[in-house]
């Protein structure tokens, strides 16, 4: 098996054990349904778990964009390999998302709310507030990198690693999530997002893409700042490139401020208007 089809393969099972838990947890006249958010994030983490099992061997089990593009940055990873494992984290997200609709398909049709079955696909926002989300995505997924780096830097008995770094998500659903639904994983959101708008999913609502790009930004931040920020305090190499990285997010965190009190203030006029 290539590198390629072993993200594929990996990322697929992420989620069709993540996105099959938000449908058996949501969807109507499921046996599963309503268990509650520990279940939830647990068994997220054990999705990870799975997918890291199955290809760690083959391909390092990335699954994510932002954990391939963070590691592109402290130069453990090749950046002509970069644009292949995004594309099969992409692809493998779609097909596992896929695999969920089809598995759950009478129950989409007893589920009324079409936000409900967006959340079976995609992350949204508790509260909109597009300069808080962002911050809610890119430190979820900091925390994300930062804890993949330094439990890579420990050794663990064969096979404990997928354990440990599935209970690292497990602690962020738990601590962090509760805000954005922690997205953490510009694939984890953007390719069920997508599997939604194509599939023929009974009932269904718009996808959302208004709020799609904050899934996507706010982790690549986020994680590309880990990977710094790892280099620079837990290995004493300060590099340009931590500067570069944060300029960059500086930069667009100043901009989604100014959307967010563009929103605001269009908000208050509008109230004021009624």
């Amino acid at each position: 098996m290539t590198p390629f089809v072993g993200e594929l393969i990996g990322t697929m099972i992420l989620i069709v054990f993540g996105a099959g838990i938000g449908a058996g947890a949501s969807l109507k006249n499921s046996y599963s349904n309503n268990p509650g958010w520990i279940v939830i994030t647990i068994a997220w983490g054990l999705a990870v778990t799975m997918a890291v099992f199955a290809v760690g061997s083959i391909s390092g089990a990335h699954l994510n964009p932002a954990v391939t593009v963070a590691l592109a940055i402290n130069g453990a990873f090749p950046w002509a390999d970069v644009p292949g494992y995004i594309a099969a984290q992409m692809l493998g997200a779609i097909l596992g998302a896929a695999l969920v609709y089809l598995h759950y398909l009478p129950h989409w049709k007893e589920t009324d709310d079409p936000g409900t079955k967006l959340g079976v696909f995609a992350t949204s926002p508790a509260i909109p507030h597009t300069f808080s989300n962002v911050i809610s995505e890119l430190f979820g997924t900091f925390i994300l990198v930062l804890g993949l780096l330094f439990i890579g830097a420990n050794q663990f008995t064969e096979g404990l690693n997928p354990l440990v770094v599935g209970l690292l998500i497990v602690v962020i659903g738990m601590s962090l999530g509760g805000t954005t639904g922690y997205a953490i994983n510009p694939a984890r959101d953007l390719g069920p997002r997508i599997a939604h708008f194509l599939l023929p999913i009974h009932g269904k609502g718009d996808s959302n893409w208004g709020y799609s790009w904050i899934p996507v930004v706010g982790p690549l931040m986020g994680g590309s700042q880990g990977a710094v920020f790892y280099k620079a305090i837990f290995l004493g190499e300060v590099t340009e490139t931590l500067w570069i990285v944060l300029g960059m997010n500086v930069t667009i965190l100043l901009i989604t401020y100014a959307i967010s009190k563009k929103q605001s203030t269009s908000l208050n006029n509008a109230s004021k208007a009624a």
